[in-house]
């Protein structure tokens, strides 16, 4: 820039060049000038905030190269270590702890569990709740046990309960009761075997007495305290009053109207 140049631009902005156009001073002045070192300062802090809540958020979550928190991401699988809490279903392969501790799964309600088959129809459910575990269709297991000095309960409210082996069945109460009651018929079945009642006493109630229908409706004895356990061709069990010889009768009214 020459001399004669820049003593015209810094003339005036009323002051022209001889016969050319005006000049005007080229930058931003004033309070505008202001105002962008203002707004350049906000975006710094803004900028180092945000780095700093990015670094904070990384260090809480404890993201890693293998993943975040307590999931893991392996070759295996996800690997999930203390609680964790899901909002949404979850579809998974598989699921297991580790050896040394156990898998639970805790919900403030039921705890639901479905099978699906390709079509999406369900094959299987699994409902835990206050009452118990409640299973929609068959179930195999080598081994049912309840809590420690809890009651174990298998019911079938509104069908059939029905277990089977093909070595058999084996039900143990070592430090309890065993009992086995239904609304209509308890039927014990060996097709191939026998029954056997291994027990120091065993009690049959509420056995209904027979009487014969050949004896007089009207005669009356001495009050009777020594029974016969006696047994229909059908199979069902009376009582009828012993004497000296035995006293069973298919003739029965037990058996006859049974």
């Amino acid at each position: 820039m020459t001399q004669e140049q820049y003593i015209l631009a810094a003339q005036p902005n009323n002051l022209q060049r001889p016969g050319g156009a005006p000049v005007y001073p080229v930058g931003i002045y004033g309070w505008r000038k202001r105002c962008l070192y203002f707004f350049v300062l906000l975006l710094l802090v803004i900028m180092i905030v945000n780095l700093a809540l990015t670094i904070w958020i990384l260090k809480v979550m404890n993201f890693t190269v293998d993943g975040m928190g307590n999931l893991r991401v392996n070759k295996q699988g996800i690997r999930l270590e203390g609680i964790s809490e899901f909002l949404l279903p979850l579809y998974v392969k598989e699921i297991q702890s580790r050896k040394d501790s156990p898998l639970i799964l805790q919900s403030d309600r039921n705890v639901t569990v479905n099978a699906r088959n390709e079509l999406g129809q369900l094959t299987g459910q699994l409902i835990v709740g206050t009452e118990g575990a409640v299973f929609g269709h068959s179930i195999e297991t080598p081994y049912i046990r309840a809590g420690p000095s809890q009651d174990l309960k298998l019911e079938s409210p509104t069908r059939t309960l029905t277990m089977e082996a093909p070595k058999g069945v084996e039900i143990n109460a070592d430090a309890g009761d065993f009992k086995a009651t239904c609304r209509k018929e308890l039927q014990l079945e060996s097709t191939e075997g026998e029954i056997f009642l291994n027990a120091n006493t065993i009690r049959l109630g509420n056995l209904p007495h027979g009487t014969f229908a050949a004896s007089s409706p009207g005669s009356t004895g001495p009050k009777q305290t020594v029974y016969e356990l006696c047994v229909c061709p059908n199979g069902k069990l009376y009582l009828s009053p012993a004497g000296a010889s035995s006293t069973c009768q298919d003739t029965s009214n037990v058996c006859l109207w049974s």
